[in-house]
């Protein structure tokens, strides 16, 4: 789950967002059944999942509206560990979607690699028939050493800030360009905090959705104009931040190998339509 938000002040004029929800995920085959107990959906749900989530944001504070999709790619892991299931995620690739035309970034795999969010135990519960996972959020810091339950400092000159993707600048680095005229570098720190809402599905995927209410500093960057900071805030329409869990096979576990079967597991990735 990333959500890298940054400010781009150009003048072009934004795309819209897609109708929502952006996927419908099907529940799998109608004479498919869900687990008869807590126990049995415990055990169904243990094992090895392809990642995809969207976070769509939003940023009134730039001079024309800034929307922003974070697609996230990894891999997330159920295991039961003194009777309870645990969830861990590890995140190997994410592309940034911006309402802008003429607005790129780019935000290289070895900073998605370098966001490790705590292990967490899942909570679950049965309604109409289904069974959903509950994931709790766990904050954890980029670019930054410290409490990850304090909130992300503010100080551009931290004595705990760290280089995360190792490229020589402080925290990590976010490329932009704008048109073929602007290109650019922030340094970031941010500080992850996400949660799933999924549900159990008869064909054994799991889908749902991400909250996200992560913080972001600029402690830096390659000019001065891109110093500025946003407020970028998660689209409050749950459908167009959806996540979903894919099982695969153990061996499918790095980058590589899970584009060499994206096509055939995940929707496409989402695009800004234009309004006229």
């Amino acid at each position: 789950m990333l959500a890298l938000l940054f400010f781009l002040n150009s003048c072009s004029t934004p795309l819209d967002w897609p109708a929502s929800p952006l996927y419908v995920f099907g529940l799998g085959q109608s004479n498919g059944t869900q687990p008869s107990d807590l126990e049995s959906a415990r055990q169904t749900i243990v094992g090895h999942y392809a990642h995809f989530d969207v976070v769509a944001y939003e940023d009134t504070t730039t001079r024309t509206t800034m929307r922003t999709f974070i697609i996230s790619y990894g891999f997330t892991d159920f295991y039961l560990e003194n009777g309870k299931l645990m969830q861990s995620d590890r995140f190997v690739h994410a592309e940034q979607k911006l309402s802008k035309k003429n607005a790129k970034s780019v935000f290289s795999n070895e900073a998605v690699q370098a966001i490790k969010p705590r292990v967490q135990e899942v909570e679950l519960s049965q309604e109409n028939g289904f069974w959903h996972i509950y994931r709790p959020a766990t904050p954890c810091l980029l670019g930054i050493e410290g409490d990850p339950l304090q909130a992300l400092s503010t100080e551009p000159n931290d004595p705990n800030l760290t280089d995360s993707d190792q490229d020589g600048h402080p925290g990590v680095t976010v490329k932009i360009s704008v048109g073929r005229f602007f290109k650019g570098e922030i340094f970031i720190t941010r500080r992850e905090i996400f949660s799933n809402y999924l549900t159990l599905n008869n064909n054994g995927t799991l889908s749902g959705y991400v909250v996200d209410r992560s913080e972001q500093f600029v402690v830096g960057a390659s000019k001065k104009i891109l110093t500025q900071e946003s407020n970028s805030i998660q689209h409050p329409d749950t459908g167009l931040s959806p996540v979903l869990l894919v099982p695969v096979a153990p061996h499918i576990d790095t980058f590589e190998e899970l584009m060499q079967v994206r096509d055939e597991i995940f929707p496409e990735e989402p695009e800004f339509v234009s309004d006229k």
